[in-house]
């Protein structure tokens, strides 16, 4: 394992070893992992039995699953990278990328993932916060010199923008909220509808909050008619809500981006 500190809030980690030949790459740049986190007091060493874990400890201490974006992958290292989103000690997962150490086990399953950018689109909508970025770097780097598109980011401040790799045609735009992520000082949303509507077909990439999320679902396919075939939209994360609160809302309206689940085109 090797820990790299990226920008202010985003931690890198290169995962690999033993075990890693089980991994399957997929063909995606939106390609997930997830991870099994246990409470650090219990002691547990991974890999993890679950079932028999599920018989020994309160269901309050089983170790929880958080998904994360594979940044980049190396079959011949054998090795691939995950980048973290660390504010302090908020959270279970940044605060393990932060401390993590080189030789420390970790534990996943995947790589699950559907989206990369298609070479039959006219122009190339991604949009995202900080939990985003990866996959939105994967994304701009997977594309052809003759793509065109745009990448709306939006970050805490300055200092926490990064060396994007992207085709001529393709502009990254930054967004700075001045602070931690609230209702009232995001700017994603207004940013989108302020960028001039392209012309010809579009693909769309949105992840990240999941009320900017559904806001953003209104205006691509509400207002602009993008077929939601043609569209990736998922929340990563929700303001004001635990994590486990949120995975589990996941299965109720509040939760859901579409009011059913959106088609994927083959």
């Amino acid at each position: 394992m090797k820990r790299e500190q990226i920008a202010p809030h985003l931690v890198r980690l290169t995962l690999g070893g033993p075990g890693f030949e089980t991994f399957v790459d997929k063909p995606v740049t939106d390609r997930y992992i997830k991870i099994l986190f246990a409470k650090p007091e219990l002691g547990l060493t991974p890999p993890y039995d679950m079932d028999e874990l599920r018989e020994k400890l309160d269901m309050q201490d089983l170790p929880v699953r958080r998904t994360y974006t594979v940044r980049s992958s190396d079959a011949e290292a054998g090795t691939i990278q995950v980048d973290f989103v660390v504010h302090g000690d908020e959270g279970l997962a940044g605060p393990w990328a932060r401390d993590a150490q080189i030789g420390d086990t970790v534990c996943f399953s995947g790589p699950g993932g559907l989206y990369y950018p298609k070479e039959e689109f006219d122009f190339h909508f991604l949009v995202g916060d900080e939990t985003a970025i990866p996959a939105i770097a994967a994304a701009l780097e997977s594309m052809s010199e003759h793509m065109r598109g745009v990448a709306i980011i939006e970050v805490s401040a300055a200092e926490d923008e990064m060396d994007l790799k992207a085709p001529a045609g393709v502009e990254i735009r930054w967004v700075h909220r001045n602070g931690a992520f609230t209702p009232e000082n995001t700017k994603l949303e207004s940013v989108v509808r302020d960028y001039p509507w392209p012309e010809g077909t579009v693909q769309v990439f949105s992840h990240g909050e999941r009320e900017v999320t559904k806001k953003l679902r209104g205006y691509f396919y509400n207002e602009r008619g993008v077929d939601r075939r043609d569209m990736s939209l998922s929340a990563y994360w929700a303001f004001g809500r635990a994590e486990d609160d949120f995975q589990a809302e996941k299965r109720s309206p509040v939760g859901q981006i579409f009011e059913e689940a959106p088609l994927q085109r083959s």
